[in-house]
């Protein structure tokens, strides 16, 4: 019990700490540049996502999961072990989902262009 508490509690933080390090040194380095006198343009330069890509992808990834788990049941009752089964079919269904959405997302981006 105390094991899987302090697990837990050493994998929460963990990424607590990395996301942290990452948003202070990324603050720091935008401050140091604007002190430098750097256009504040350059911060906005990256590539957004619309909310609609973002429900595509979400969408896409959780129909390849069903689709995996429901394929690792056909394998699992055709005598396959359970875990190999299960594990393998929900992450090559969910690649293939998330493989769909960057197509389709690439496909709309020209569309829109």
């Amino acid at each position: 019990m105390a094991e899987t508490i302090l697990v837990t509690l050493i994998i929460f933080s963990s990424i607590f700490g990395v996301i942290y390090i990452f948003l202070t040194t990324r603050n720091k380095e935008r401050l140091a540049l604007i002190e430098n006198g750097a256009d504040a343009k350059l911060f906005n330069s990256g590539k957004k996502y619309s909310f609609g890509q973002f429900i595509l992808n979400i969408a896409l990834l959780a129909i390849g999961i069903g689709v995996g788990v429901l394929v690792g049941t056909m394998f699992y009752s055709g005598g396959m072990e359970e875990s190999v089964a299960y594990t393998s079919c929900i992450f090559i269904f969910g690649g293939i989902g998330l493989m769909a959405s960057f197509f389709m997302n690439r496909k709309l981006e020209k569309e829109d262009k």
